[in-house]
C-alpha cells in the first residue's frame, strides 16, 4: 500500500474511533465535521474487512519483559495479575475485540 493510502486509512481509523468515543450518532458526527455519512460507512466497512485476527500472547508473572513488551505504550494489569500490553499502531477495532473478550 502506498504512503498516501496508509495515511488515509489512519485518518479514517481516527475519525471512526472519535465517533465511537463521542457517543453521538454517525449522522450527527458526520454533519458536524462536514463529510458525507456514506463515506464514513464506506471507510468503516473497508477497515473492518481488513481486520486481522486478534493474537494473544501469554505473559508469565515475574518474567522479564521482551524488548517488544518494553516498547508497549500501555499496560493493563488485570485483577488476576495478568498483564495486557498494548503497543503502538493497534487499531481501535482490534483493541475493542480484545477488551470484549476479557469481559466475557
Amino acid at each position: 500500500m502506498s504512503e498516501k493510502g496508509a495515511s488515509k486509512d489512519e485518518l479514517w481509523r481516527e475519525r471512526i474511533a472519535e465517533q465511537e468515543r463521542s457517543g453521538i450518532s454517525v449522522k450527527k458526527f458526520c454533519s458536524e465535521r462536514r463529510f458525507p455519512e456514506n463515506q464514513f460507512y464506506y471507510w468503516r466497512k473497508r477497515l473492518r474487512s481488513r481486520h486481522q485476527p486478534v493474537r494473544f500472547a501469554l505473559v508469565e508473572r515475574g518474567a522479564t519483559p521482551s524488548p517488544a513488551a518494553a516498547r508497549a505504550e500501555l499496560e493493563l494489569v488485570l485483577v488476576s495479575g495478568a498483564r495486557l500490553r498494548i503497543g503502538t499502531g493497534v487499531d481501535v477495532i482490534t483493541l475493542r475485540a480484545v477488551l470484549e473478550a476479557l469481559r466475557a
